[in-house]
């Protein structure tokens, strides 16, 4: 999957020049990678681009919901997560389920339960739920809010995936 829309004014853009797309997807990359590798480079760097985008003290705010939500959501995903390399301008199944599961949560719909179900385990959703909707709320409470992604976009995603998740 790839990240262009179609703005209001007819130009192709791509998807993640938007802040707060940019935010939660090179946010989860690299919060990501850093836990897997052990390294703090690749968290420096989400600081980087939330200091740049936001201002120190909100990229502080900001960077603590990021940083809840990815750990509990590595800790109860139901399956390994993966991501794309930085800047990619390309989404892997859990990468659009995450940014699914925070403008779901950002503008009330359903997709964001339905993401919720896929990425993790039935026992430890309500964990994730939480983190999410405490980093979905610091995004909104600093004016960055995501463009909504319908249900349907979700649910054709999740088709897609193969071999599909049997939870």
């Amino acid at each position: 999957m790839t990240g262009n829309f179609v703005s209001a004014q007819g130009s192709n853009q791509c998807y993640f020049d938007r802040v707060p797309e940019r935010l939660v997807l090179e946010g989860y990359r690299h919060w990501s990678a850093g836990f897997a590798t052990g390294s703090i480079q690749p968290w420096e760097m989400a600081w980087a681009i939330y200091d740049e985008a936001l201002g120190s003290d909100d990229a502080r705010t900001a960077v603590g919901a990021l940083s809840t939500f990815v750990r509990t959501l590595n800790r109860c995903a139901a399956c390994p997560l993966k991501a794309f390399p930085f800047h990619s301008h390309h989404l892997c199944i859990e990468e659009c389920l995450t940014m699914g599961l925070v403008a779901g949560i950002q503008h009330g719909h359903d997709a964001a339960e339905l993401c919720l179900q896929h990425l993790a385990c039935a026992a430890r959703c309500h964990e994730v739920e939480s983190a999410a909707q405490i980093f979905a709320k610091t995004l909104v409470s600093l004016n960055q809010r995501l463009l909504p992604i319908p249900t349907h976009i979700i649910a054709d995603v999740i088709s897609r995936q193969t071999p599909p998740k049997l939870h």
